[in-house]
């Protein structure tokens, strides 16, 4: 069965990378604290619980049973969060340490029938609900395990491939994760995402980075 995932216009190619630009979506977001296994764990159960009925809907029973969307995004903060905070700010995306980070946000893109007004509001006051506004992002496309070094690495190379670019980061890269766990490695579509401020409006053919050694 078909997963809705978010709306986006492919702007530039180069390999595994691309440069999009998003449409606005709306997320249901928590935060956790660990290594980004733990944080994973803990944030996607806290809004799988909300998704499958811990919410207030206006519907006869009260509650309702959202889709599943692809991708659950993992982020690290830059410091501890309180878990009600409605959004992070990070000061900075130069030497993003994925495998030592210990606070994470974790975020469901939710079906694109909802707005604000008409999704189901979270039971549990963990999980928040946010607009997030169109964006551009540079991706980095992979398949296999999202091992902490792998991650790492995999973030290493999407911040040079940007500053290749001369592209402006904006805020920390993200984990995105499109497949259920039982999915072999090989078929596993895994990317790192990081947003950029609007890129020129003729935007130059991408440049090739080397690959970190």
């Amino acid at each position: 069965m078909a997963i809705e995932e978010p709306a986006y216009t492919t702007i530039a190619t180069e390999g595994d990378f691309e440069i999009r630009a998003y449409a606005p979506v709306l997320v249901a977001e928590t935060w956790a604290e660990g290594d980004m296994d733990e944080a994973s764990s803990k944030g996607f159960r806290l809004i799988a619980d909300y998704i499958f009925g811990n919410n207030l809907s206006d519907n006869v029973a009260g509650t309702a049973k959202i889709a599943m969307t692809a991708p659950v995004t993992v982020q690290p903060t830059s410091s501890k969060i309180a878990m009600t905070a409605p959004v992070t700010v990070a000061p900075t995306t130069q030497g993003v340490d994925m495998q030592s980070a210990k606070a994470w946000r974790i975020q469901f893109v939710m079906p694109s029938q909802y707005t604000m007004a008409t999704i189901p509001k979270p039971k549990n006051p963990a999980v928040t609900l946010r607009e997030v506004p169109s964006k551009y992002v540079v991706v980095l496309t992979y398949s296999g395990f999202n091992f902490l070094s792998r991650v790492q690495t995999k973030t290493d190379e999407t911040t040079a491939w940007v500053q290749a670019n001369g592209l402006t980061a904006v805020g920390l890269p993200q984990l995105a994760r499109y497949n259920p766990p039982w999915t072999l490695p090989m078929f596993r579509r895994n990317e790192i995402m990081l947003e950029i401020a609007q890129p020129p409006a003729s935007t130059a053919p991408p440049k090739t980075v080397a690959k970190p050694t």
